[in-house]
């Protein structure tokens, strides 16, 4: 039955009078299901908010609650959720900033729109935890006080908040300007020197993996200095001397940067890390010379990467293909093609291009036309969802092709009800095209009925609305929870028997 009820919350065609009897025996999990109906009324909403705080929290977080529906007193959990959402009374936070509970003081650091003082208890909090979280999302003001907080925690965690002032960061990132840390989190629980072994057998530890004191707070340092460099505010100067580093993390971190000088660019195309190379050959600030040079890497997810370049130059991308396999998806630089791009790629000799321009959903009716009735089987696949086809264009490729099709043919959005009705019923069965017809807004009743001893496609089909009200209610008691879930969820599933899942006179 609970599989049922968490379905029945779901269900959109479900009565107003079922949702308020739902709500009425809704345990934590139909709640959840409850809270998310696009239909629940604001007194619906504060109905279930009562029957727990949790429900009372997701709510909140979803915006089906406001301040006058919640007492921060009796609901702190439900008020930090309106706090965080920006929905809550500030005075809310002078309440919670004392709660003894230092989980509520740290969700507290992260709302936006605190009231000065409250900021200030929250920043001397004996607690670093509550600290480092204001540290994370503080504003531009109060960044230079907690640059100087003698926990290395605070400071890495500064280290990342893109508001931090681009000199903060600076500072951080060199230590120049600041007392050097006191105490980070390895030496606050150990004595050091300390390094933490990567298989710690004890429960309670929550100690990072290698984290490490030797009186310098290293790891944490190392920490800071990989959010910093991978924080865009933190400028420039401050960080192109990490191109050398002897971190790979580092390294890693100031290759996704756009801001970087040429040549520093030139230095991380060399490193020996594939990592390293990788996001650099997709950042976009990379220019042609160093793009070319990157296409013969030796490393295939270099060159995979490379592929997505927002602007990587067409034959090198040519290039690419006949190396590297990209993947039946939409690259970058193919969505941006121009028109009289669009036509040399589909007239390519290389089937991996015809594959790669067939992937876009705009193409010009000719072109379109011209891919479905490619000799190669991967540029059909690519092109066959393209809506417009024709029910004749569809059968020829499965025809040609066969299973290699099936299912993207039957993901297209004008696939007819017959056509879906022959591709749940080829043989050999596709199972991928079962799911794709058990997803179809148009596929029928038989065709769903041939997608049911799918095990993926059959949580699918029991929630299609045109299965047979039969089928439907049969479903109900499937031993599989999701197909229970999906038929209780199905809006033709009769009113009759809600009424009875439900106990309704």
């Amino acid at each position: 039955m609970h599989h049922v009820l968490c379905g029945l919350a779901d269900n959109t065609a479900l009565p107003a009078e079922f949702v308020d009897r739902l709500i009425a025996v809704a345990d934590e999990d139909v709640a959840a299901h409850l809270a998310r109906r696009p239909d629940l009324s604001h007194a619906q909403a504060v109905a279930l908010a009562a029957r727990s705080e949790e429900n009372a929290v997701q709510l909140a977080h979803l915006g089906r609650l406001t301040a006058a529906d919640v007492d921060p007193a009796t609901q702190p959990d439900a008020a930090l959720a309106l706090l965080d959402e920006g929905a809550g009374d500030p005075e809310w936070a002078r309440l919670l900033v004392a709660d003894p509970n230092v989980e509520r003081r740290e969700k507290l650091a992260a709302c936006p729109g605190l009231p000065p003082d409250v900021v200030d208890t929250l920043g001397a909090d004996p607690d670093v935890r509550v600290v480092a979280e204001l540290a994370l999302w503080a504003a531009p003001d109060r960044a230079a006080g907690l640059a100087r907080h003698p926990h290395a925690e605070v400071r890495r965690a500064l280290a990342a908040n893109e508001a931090t002032p681009p000199a903060v960061l600076a500072m951080l990132i060199t230590g120049e300007g600041l007392p050097p840390a006191q105490r980070c989190l390895v030496c606050d629980r150990e004595k050091t020197p300390f390094v933490h072994d990567r298989n710690c057998p004890r429960l309670d530890c929550d100690l990072l993996p290698g984290a490490s004191c030797d009186g310098s707070h290293e790891s944490t340092l190392h920490d800071l200095r990989q959010a910093a460099l991978r924080n865009p505010a933190t400028p420039t100067a401050a960080v192109v001397g990490f191109a050398d580093h002897p971190s790979a993390l580092l390294r890693w971190a100031l290759a996704a940067r756009t801001d970087l000088p040429s040549q520093v660019y030139a230095r991380l195309a060399a490193d020996p890390t594939p990592g390293v190379r990788a996001d650099l050959a997709e950042n976009p600030a990379v220019d042609d010379t160093l793009i070319r040079a990157l296409a013969g890497d030796r490393d295939s997810e270099v060159r995979r990467a490379l592929a997505h370049h927002p602007h990587v130059p067409l034959d090198v991308l040519a290039d690419l293909t006949r190396t590297t396999r990209t993947g039946p998806t939409l690259l970058p630089r193919i969505a941006t093609a121009s028109p009289t791009e669009v036509e040399e790629l589909a007239r390519s000799p290389h089937p991996a291009l015809r594959m790669l321009v067939a992937q876009r959903r705009d193409l010009p009716p000719g072109i379109r036309d011209a891919l479905a009735a490619d000799p190669d089987a991967k540029v059909v696949k690519s092109v066959a969802a393209h809506p417009g086809l024709s029910d004749a264009q569809l059968r020829a490729m499965v025809d040609r092709h066969g299973v290699r099709v099936a299912a993207r043919v039957a993901a297209n959005p004008d696939a007819s009800p017959a056509l879906l009705e022959d591709l749940a019923r080829h043989d050999p069965p596709v199972r991928k095209a079962l799911r794709a017809v058990a997803r179809h807004p148009d596929a029928t009743s038989s065709a769903l009925r041939d997608c049911l001893p799918d095990e993926q496609a059959r949580p699918l089909a029991a929630g299609h609305p045109a299965l047979p009200p039969h089928l439907i209610e049969e479903l109900l008691t499937d031993t599989d929870w999701q197909v229970v879930e999906a038929a209780a969820a199905n809006p033709s599933l009769p009113r009759a028997v809600t009424t009875g899942l439900l106990s309704l006179p």
